[in-house]
């Protein structure tokens, strides 16, 4: 067997899916039906996976799938969002966000002429931050940065955005859910922000 491969059986027994979920998620388009491959083995014919992409994607929906549907998994696991390229006219046409939110963007980042979905992720994050009332431009500025340095690691994870200020002093977390979220009494959240379902608002204004 090829060492990029995993054997189904092999697969099932590392994750701790059923073959029932599997098949489940097969049906879903959750799991491409390129990647079940068929090769012949000595017991008659075996089902093998792109052991890297398969393990990659298995995580993603298990920590997924107890905030999100199945359905809507599906969607963000279709190449289509990284495909997605919209200019600002189309994001104000759209209502995606407020011109004074762009303004915002491109004052901390410079004038850009087209945005890929994840920069169109935090400029309505940003937004979002802004309209709350919670926290200040240098506050979500701290948002957009937190987002750049760690976002990609966290892609395909359910996670939120949180701000928690003590003292006077602001902090931002990117944090997995489902999670428990302990802080000390002196500290405060003032504001939470579900990065899930902004991308489930993005896909139905899109």
């Amino acid at each position: 067997m090829d060492e990029d491969l995993i054997t189904k059986k092999e697969l099932l027994e590392v994750t701790n899916v059923s073959y029932g979920q599997l098949y489940r998620w097969k049906r879903k388009n959750l799991i491409p039906e390129e990647w079940f491959i068929k090769k012949s083995s000595y017991t008659g014919q075996e089902t093998y996976f792109p052991r890297l992409k398969i393990l990659d994607r298995i995580e993603k929906i298990l920590n997924m799938k107890d905030g999100i549907s199945l359905d809507d998994l599906a969607q963000m696991f279709s190449p289509q969002l990284a495909d997605v390229f919209l200019s600002e006219d189309d994001l104000l046409t759209k209502n995606i966000v407020t011109r004074q939110t762009l303004t915002t963007y491109k004052n901390i980042y410079g004038e850009i002429k087209i945005f890929s979905f994840q920069k169109i992720l935090y400029i309505l994050l940003l937004e979002k931050s802004l309209l709350s009332g919670n926290v200040s431009i240098d506050e979500s500025k701290l948002m957009l940065e937190t987002l750049e340095e760690n976002y990609t690691l966290l892609d395909g994870k359910n996670c939120e955005v949180i701000f928690i200020r003590k003292f006077g002093i602001t902090l931002c977390f990117l944090i997995t859910k489902p999670n428990e979220f302990y802080i000390d009494k002196y500290s405060k959240i003032i504001l939470g922000l579900n990065i899930s379902s902004c991308i489930e608002e993005l896909k139905i204004k899109m």
